[in-house]
């Protein structure tokens, strides 16, 4: 999707059906009650899990073919996740339907609370291209695991995956169940939004379209996810064991080209560890990637020429350190460190997503916290340390979405904690139980017996406060 979202924008057709048409089916179908049975959602689920399979040679291919992703990196980062989020919502779907008892007050006594998770509706997912098939599909996994009608956006920049999930949502389900809407984001999403008012709409992306995409929703009231992006930091701290921090800093930073949103943007480290520091981030990009990058097997290319062209400009705005090489023709930008870039430059006041790491070094904690908050709320942080009291000092004193300790991007594969942002990173999370929990809203429900219905909860009132004062408190 592009950086600005049309509110105004024209309704386009989707096919021969004009896209509110297709919408209100829908809509109708949710109201049937179709899809709201345990035994509907985990026919569903062992549906899309059964597709997943059938295709996971088709998805290498798409993928490698929008962003030369090797069937290793493919299964890791997208086609297992996606799996494996299937499997567990399989697993604990009927324990996360089922209605949860609460407590009672005294003033409600002797009634019974119990709280319910209610499907929400129609929801809109919109998925960036970065990974294409698990940004769209886990959300949706969550949403029929909730008992909810599904629009699904991909990216058009992604087409061959684009391509690809709709084939297989098609052959899989009706449309007026779950639908794929192709087309430019910027048009389509703004189309649908004026359209049709959406249960919740979870977007996955950049931070502009994100506020466009609150802003339509807004008007509407309708709810949003928004998972974002931001200058996500990896400290290194003087304590740190240099050699594993270096594996999995590269790790993180290198993995699908650097265009991963919960990537380290830039390395925040100890001066007295510096020099260690990058001569080791060094030795580490060879031995992953080799001597030249361009002909790894595990080295992708960037999504297209104008992201390629924005990342070019990067490199003039401070030293390279190593790397630096790039060819257009082949979309290739080699892995690269940069160091004396200037605090004010784009290099660190934008998210980079791509291949290029700033390294900038601090000596004290105060000025390592400054640096870091100058760009508030990042949605990963990452540390590496020794020090038990300095993981502690850290995480109280930074808001970020999540993070790890002596590690990076691998956290996001964790399905037992939630995955979100805050702030400018976003609103909102899932994965697991968590997704589960975004798709569905609390219904709470207090049942109260007959037999018991004591006059003082009536009119008139007068005399009776101190009653009131016992009860309530």
């Amino acid at each position: 999707m592009n950086d600005s979202l049309a509110a105004t924008a024209p309704v386009p057709p989707v096919g021969d059906i004009a896209l509110p048409a297709s919408l209100e089916a829908m809509r109708r179908y949710f109201n049937s009650g179709a899809t709201r049975s345990y035994d509907f959602r985990k026919k569903q689920l062992q549906i899309i899990q059964q597709a997943v399979r059938r295709h996971e040679k088709d998805i290498a291919a798409a993928l490698y073919q929008d962003l030369k992703k090797s069937p290793e990196e493919a299964y890791a980062s997208e086609t297992g996740l996606l799996l494996a989020e299937t499997r567990v919502a399989l697993k604990n779907l009927r324990q996360w339907m089922r209605p949860q008892r609460a407590g009672t007050d005294l003033a409600n006594f002797p009634s019974s609370a119990t709280i319910y998770r209610d499907a929400l509706g129609v929801v809109l997912i919109i998925a960036p291209w970065n990974y294409p098939l698990q940004l769209l599909l886990i959300p949706m996994v969550a949403a029929i695991a909730g008992g909810n009608c599904v629009v699904l956006k991909p990216s058009e920049a992604a087409p061959a995956t684009a391509a690809l999930i709709e084939k297989m949502i098609k052959k899989c389900f009706d449309e007026s169940y779950i639908k794929v809407v192709q087309g430019d984001g910027a048009i389509a999403v703004p189309a649908m939004m004026n359209a049709f008012r959406f249960d919740h709409v979870f977007y996955t992306g950049s931070v502009g379209v994100g506020k466009s995409i609150y802003q339509l929703a807004a008007a509407k009231l309708v709810p949003v996810t928004l998972e974002l992006g931001g200058k996500s930091p990896a400290v290194v701290e003087a304590d740190a064991d240099i050699t594993t921090a270096a594996k999995r800093i590269v790790l993180g930073k290198f993995l699908n080209t650097g265009q991963t949103c919960v990537a380290p943007d830039y390395v925040l480290v100890h001066a007295a560890v510096k020099d260690k520091l990058v001569e080791a981030l060094k030795t580490t990009i060879r031995q992953f990637y080799g001597e030249d990058a361009a002909a790894s097997y595990d080295y992708g290319r960037i999504i297209n020429a104008r992201r390629f062209d924005k990342l070019v400009s990067y490199l003039d705005q401070g030293r390279v350190l190593y790397g630096g090489q790039y060819n257009k023709e082949k979309l290739f930008i080699a892995p690269t460190l940069v160091e004396q870039a200037a605090a004010d430059s784009p290099l660190m006041t934008e998210e980079i997503f791509g291949p290029i790491l700033p390294v900038v070094s601090f000596r004290t904690a105060e000025e390592a916290r400054h640096i870091v908050e100058r760009h508030p709320n990042p949605l990963a942080f990452y540390l590496f340390t020794a020090s038990a009291k300095k993981e502690q000092e850290w995480i109280s004193a930074i808001s970020f979405g999540g993070g790890c300790i002596n590690n990076t991007a691998w956290y996001f594969t964790n399905h037992y904690i939630p995955f979100g942002g805050v702030g400018g990173s976003g609103m909102g999370a899932y994965h697991g139980k968590y997704g589960f929990d975004t798709f569905t809203r609390l219904k709470p429900v207090m049942k109260t017996p007959n037999w018991f219905d004591p006059s003082f909860k009536y009119p008139p009132f007068k005399g009776k406060l101190k009653i009131f004062k016992w009860l309530i408190r």
